[in-house]
This record gives C-alpha cells, sequence and structure tokens, in this order.
C-alpha cells in the first residue's frame, strides 16, 4: 500500500496527530542543535504546561491516545522529511502527550559502548515505555528520576 492510500485510511484524529508530529519533528531536530536540550526542554514545557485538557477526560482514555501519539509520532520519523534521533523523537512525543493533558516521563539512559557511552531517550507512560521496547531498561541505566523541564533562562 503506498504512503498516500494509507494516509487517507487514517481517521481524521490520526491525522490531526500526524501533521503535528510532521511539524514537530523537524522543529525539535533543529532546536536542540541550536538551543541545545535543556532550554528546548523547558521552552516545550511552557508551552504545554501540564493540566487537565478538554480533549482528553477519561484516565482510561489517556492510555488509548498515548499510544496513538505513539505511533503518528514514529510514522512522521519514518516517512516526513526528518528522521529524528530518539531525543527529537521522544521530547515531540512527550510534549505532544503534554499538551493533550497525559501525563508522561521522559527518560535518559546510558550504557557502556565500545567507543566510550551511548546515550537512548523514550517517553514512559504510567510506567510503561512507549517508543520502544519494554525491556528498554535491561539494555540502558535510566536515571533515577524523569526528567523534569528547567525554567528558560532569559537571555
Amino acid at each position: 500500500m503506498n504512503r498516500w492510500s494509507r494516509y487517507w485510511r487514517l481517521s481524521a484524529l490520526e491525522r490531526s496527530f500526524l501533521w503535528r508530529a510532521l511539524v514537530l519533528l523537524p522543529l525539535t531536530t533543529m532546536a536542540l542543535r541550536m538551543l541545545g536540550f535543556r532550554r528546548w526542554h523547558a521552552v516545550l514545557a511552557r508551552l504545554a504546561p501540564l493540566g487537565p485538557s478538554p480533549e482528553v477526560k477519561p484516565a482510561p482514555s489517556y492510555a488509548k491516545r498515548a499510544q496513538l501519539t505513539t505511533r503518528m509520532v514514529q510514522a512522521a520519523s519514518r516517512e516526513g522529511l526528518c528522521r529524528a534521533n530518539c531525543l527529537g523523537q521522544s521530547l515531540s512525543l512527550w510534549w505532544l502527550l503534554r499538551r493533550q493533558g497525559i501525563p508522561s516521563e521522559l527518560r535518559i539512559g546510558v550504557r557502556k559502548a565500545d567507543d566510550g557511552v551511548a546515550a537512548h531517550a523514550w517517553v514512559e507512560f504510567a510506567g510503561a515505555v512507549l517508543n520502544d521496547a519494554q525491556d528498554v531498561h535491561q539494555h540502558y541505566a535510566a536515571f533515577d528520576r524523569a526528567i523534569v523541564a528547567a525554567e528558560v533562562e532569559p537571555r
């Protein structure tokens, strides 16, 4: 099945999330290079303070909405113009979930590699990994706490 036929088979909600991710992934990739992780993470947190969202009411729907958002971010990364790395994808997913009022955690882990240290990022919702294998903890040692946004420092 080609891209366009797959696109038109998506629901309106799925297409909406796909377009958001298609815009956000390249923006995040650029911002990470220009501003760095700490500043871009803080900017995103200020743009979407976590709170109740009119889009998502009952908590049981959070899991389905989180899975849908994850699928659309992965599709945007795979099919879009920007092939974001794990950090770009995870930051984008974390922000899109936050915009919907869905509590999630951005996690970063490290492991020893042949040429030093390798790092990896993923997002968790209710203790479950959304955008990676559930056993990612066996391959990367995650920091003790989720990454919490710092305040943006004025220039």
